[in-house]
């Protein structure tokens, strides 16, 4: 069974997704919403890579990588919303999911690297 993270990094995915095609076909926005469609998807794509680690350091190197996705998918929308192409309800919507991911991600890479 799939962790936690990776599901929500699964159904987050699912959201950048359509939230792409919205920018895309309503609003004619096609540079910021790629690069988060890049990055917002490839959070899961690193928890599924990691769900194979070879070693401990594999697994946290994908953990790594997937906190950086999050961070800029935060960065791609706030700027998305700064520039009024998401409103704040879309904004706050979306970025509560991202920044839960973030908690988990950040909490799950310090624990590993104490142990």
């Amino acid at each position: 069974m799939k962790g936690i993270a990776y599901q929500k990094s699964r159904r987050l995915a699912i959201r950048i997704v359509k939230l792409y095609s919205y920018l895309r076909n309503q609003k004619r926005e096609c540079v910021m919403s790629k690069q988060l469609l890049r990055c917002g998807t490839s959070i899961g794509a690193n928890l599924a890579e990691a769900e194979c680690a070879i070693s401990r350091a594999d697994f946290l190197s994908k953990a790594y990588i997937a906190l950086k996705e999050v961070m800029e998918t935060l960065y791609w929308l706030d700027l998305l919303h700064e520039t009024q192409f998401l409103t704040d309800e879309q904004y706050t919507s979306i970025e509560k999911d991202v920044e839960e991911l973030r908690k988990m991600l950040s909490f799950t890479t310090k624990t590993i690297q104490e142990e």
